[in-house]
């Protein structure tokens, strides 16, 4: 096994000890740190799409998560000159009236290992607040909108319209949480919908790459 696979094997098993080292280990060994960083983001995406397939749970999603926030940091300093963001920045945020995080912070995680540089509101986000982060960020490629309570979905709506009609354009929306479905996010305008973490990822590259 090359060190590049023992770095994906360590992260898809959620390794968070263990990976830095190994990290380390293939960069002395004269890989690159894109390609590593690579195999990282691969390595994320069978996670992730054993989760949607329900093979694993939100617990070894995590762990995989940590193990490759844990490996990257070894790489940002090399990464830093680098279009390591080369999909764009993600404004991610729950919408208003909604204190749940766990699903935004398993999606925000899951995006961000695909290659966007996240700006996370965290909870009770307003319109104006999501508006703001777009004019105050650069390159923001997708807006992520997330919803757990069936009372925040007008609040979702009202968001979804309002960045539609800011005047703000170069950004598609994404929406997510439990009573969120493909109809609803068709209804309210929403440029796409995922309906875990894993699939919000691969969604969100589609979207940006459209």
């Amino acid at each position: 096994m090359t060190m590049i696979e023992e770095v994906k094997a360590k992260v898809e098993a959620g390794k968070a000890k263990l990976v830095p080292g190994l990290v380390q280990e293939a960069l002395d060994e004269g890989n690159a740190a894109g390609e590593i960083l690579q195999a990282m983001i691969d390595s994320m995406g069978v996670v992730g799409g054993k989760f949607s397939a329900g093979e694993i749970f939100v617990p070894e999603m995590l762990m995989a998560a940590k193990a490759m926030s844990k490996g990257v940091d070894v790489l940002k300093p090399l990464l830093a000159g680098t279009s390591t963001s080369s999909l764009g920045t993600c404004v991610i945020g729950t919408v208003q009236g909604d204190l749940h995080d766990i699903g935004k912070n398993l999606v925000s995680m899951m995006i961000e290992s695909a290659g966007f540089k996240m700006v996370d509101l965290g909870v009770d986000v307003s319109t104006e607040k999501f508006i703001n982060a777009i004019k105050e960020n650069e390159n923001v490629t997708l807006v992520a909108c997330s919803g757990l309570l069936t009372t925040t979905l007008s609040a979702m709506k009202e968001t979804v319209q309002s960045l539609k009609t800011s005047g703000l354009t170069g950004f598609k929306v994404i929406v997510g949480g439990a009573p969120v479905s493909q109809e609803m996010a068709d209804e309210i305008g929403a440029d796409g919908f995922a309906p875990d973490a894993g699939s919000a990822a691969v969604k969100a590259k589609e979207l940006v790459n459209a």
